[in-house]
């Protein structure tokens, strides 16, 4: 997007102006929705935005600033207004009299692109676009009681190019899709919706991998289902937690604990304690964003940074945190490829990429068995949770009781109430049924596409708050 001659001038006038690091986030997004009710057009958008950011470091104090005015002379406006609050510098990244030194710009491979688009946007036209929403609409017609039917197609394309003052220059193409499917149910008295929605670093062959028909149908049966379930009791009883989206329990009452936009402030409960062991032995913990095609996923953080797997609690004990290069300059540790943002108005932190439980041994059979009263969460859906200590209040979207090692019927209104660092270590058997689902994040740096997961797994005893 900007010549090489333009970055360098940046960095070398943020160095000159004493800064000890200097990096340049160049991006540009473009996004498409359609949107429809009951198979009729409610919305057709697009939008494409275009920005820079500049952050420079000064030790730990880090000053940041954005503009979507990419000429010279604009951002080097900006990086003289970030430097005005340090003073001057030296001649750091001038070329010597030999014309060694400088800022080499040498751009970085992190390999092939194991997430590109098989099927681009460009292959299909809007029409075929709105067949497949009306092949969604029509799966979701199970029942006289399916009153309305919406379907989304989201597609987003991000690039980007970062550079900085150690030399690292790379360029990213992230392309996301996302079918998303809601249905509303209502017998006259009772109303109670469902909703589906896959979504992958892939373009439009999603709608190969994921039959609309199909997203539609798992949409209204999820709303019929809570339409004849009973009011939930309450109570402290096991839980058996749902594989894929029942993760979100932990990526919002652990995972945020072990990013370092809290750890570095002392701010997380889970601060200093790497070695020790939090969690359960039967609980690994990852955060990988390197899954081929992850809605989480991509070659190169935020911050130029190849992102990886990064194992943050191995068999219930503390390996690593989620860490930016903020974070690695306060607490010592290895940056892990997470300085993640949601723009270019938004400096990065340390986040979440697709963080999951990986699959045990056990037989998902087998972890009902035994149970004489329970619940099971087998889809969970919103939630609050407390920073800093994780303590949580989840709605259960879909779930069942247990009543002598069998699912019985279905109950809705129950919320699971807990703390993370102490349900982590009361789960007592984990699947082998390890599934991820999609969803977006919101923290420091903005709203970003996560991944959360985990195989079914049994928690020996949970808060429910219920209506019955």
């Amino acid at each position: 997007m900007l010549s090489t001659d333009s970055y360098a001038a940046l960095l070398a006038q943020s160095r000159n102006a004493g800064a000890d690091f200097a990096e340049v986030y160049v991006e540009r997004w473009r996004r498409r929705q359609l949107r429809t009710i009951d198979g009729r057009v409610e919305e057709a958008t697009s939008g494409i935005q275009l920005g820079a950011g500049i952050r420079l470091f000064f030790g730990e104090d880090v000053v940041y600033g954005y503009t979507n005015d990419l000429s010279d002379a604009a951002l080097s406006e900006l990086v003289a207004s970030l430097a005005s609050v340090r003073g001057a510098g030296d001649d750091v990244g001038r070329p010597d009299a030999a014309g060694r030194g400088g800022i080499d710009l040498r751009k970085l491979d992190a390999g092939p692109d194991v997430h590109a688009p098989t099927v681009p946007f460009e292959a299909h036209d809007k029409r075929w676009r709105l067949e497949r929403l009306r092949e969604l609409d029509a799966g979701a017609r199970i029942a006289p009681e399916i009153k309305q039917v919406e379907g989304r197609l989201l597609e987003w394309e991000q690039d980007v190019w970062i550079a900085n003052s150690e030399g690292a220059y790379v360029e990213d193409r992230r392309v996301r899709t996302r079918l998303i499917g809601f249905a509303i149910a209502s017998d006259g008295s009772e109303t109670q919706t469902g909703h589906a929605g896959p979504g992958l670093s892939m373009g439009l062959e999603l709608l190969e991998k994921y039959d609309p028909a199909a997203v539609g149908r798992k949409a209204a049966e999820l709303a019929m289902t809570n339409l004849r379930a009973k009011p939930a009791p309450a109570g402290t009883m096991p839980v058996v937690l749902g594989n894929g989206f029942g993760g979100v329990i932990f990526h919002e009452a652990l995972g945020h604990l072990l990013e370092t936009t809290g750890v570095a402030r002392n701010a997380s409960a889970l601060s200093g304690m790497v070695g020790q062991q939090i969690a359960s032995p039967v609980v690994t913990y990852v955060d990988d964003g390197t899954t081929p095609n992850g809605w989480g996923s991509s070659r190169f953080d935020d911050e130029a940074a190849p992102t990886e797997r990064t194992v943050l609690i191995n068999k219930g004990v503390l390996e690593s945190y989620m860490v930016d290069r903020w974070g690695a300059l306060k607490t010592g540790y290895r940056p892990t490829g997470s300085g993640r943002r949601q723009d270019y108005t938004f400096a990065p932190t340390s986040r979440m990429r697709n963080t999951f439980v990986t699959a045990g041994d056990t037989p998902k059979e087998k972890l009902f068995e035994g149970i004489e009263f329970g619940l099971y969460a087998k889809t969970l859906g919103g939630g609050q949770v407390r920073p800093g200590s994780g303590e949580y209040n989840f709605a259960v979207n879909e779930g069942y009781i247990i009543r002598d090692g069998e699912i019985a019927e279905p109950v809705r209104g129950a919320m699971l109430l807990g703390k993370g660092p102490d349900s982590i270590k009361k789960i007592v058997a984990v699947s082998d049924d390890l599934s991820n689902e999609p969803g977006m994040c919101g923290s420091l740096s903005g709203s970003l596409p996560v991944e959360v997961g985990q195989p079914h797994l049994l928690v020996s005893d949970i808060v429910v708050g219920g209506e019955a």
